[in-house]
């Protein structure tokens, strides 16, 4: 089993488009405002956006991104506007991590972890 898809109810997809393009992320299917989908440049996994009335409320679900080079990335989308909650920081678990939030309000992590992603020293055996 692999995961490799997300999608993201909001009455605000093409907010959401033009953030996560920033992020990296490039549009493949375009059916705006209803629905988008958009790839990852690196791997398989895709994340889309549909229309929805609902309500936007707080979740508990953070998207993780990883990115080689954290650091200047986040200065990159900075320049682009973005905000970001937590600065880039050196984590317990072996991760470098930043947080900021699209404008749905889902919490967005940028991280770097390397190998330590799926190997900490930790792991089971």
């Amino acid at each position: 089993m692999n995961l490799n898809q997300v999608t993201i109810f909001s009455s605000k997809t093409e907010e959401l488009v033009e953030f996560y393009k920033k992020l990296g992320l490039r549009l493949i299917v375009d059916s705006l405002p209803r629905y988008a989908r958009m790839e990852c440049p690196d791997g398989d996994a895709t994340l889309s956006v549909h229309s929805t009335c609902i309500t936007e409320t707080d979740s508990n679900i953070v998207l993780y991104f990883e990115c080689e080079d954290l650091d200047a990335r986040v200065a990159e989308l900075k320049k682009l506007g973005l905000q970001f909650e937590e600065e880039p920081k050196d984590q317990d678990w072996l991760w470098r991590e930043a947080y900021l939030r699209d404008p749905s309000n889902n919490r967005i992590c940028l991280f770097h972890a390397g190998e330590n992603r799926k190997n900490p020293p930790w792991r089971v055996k």
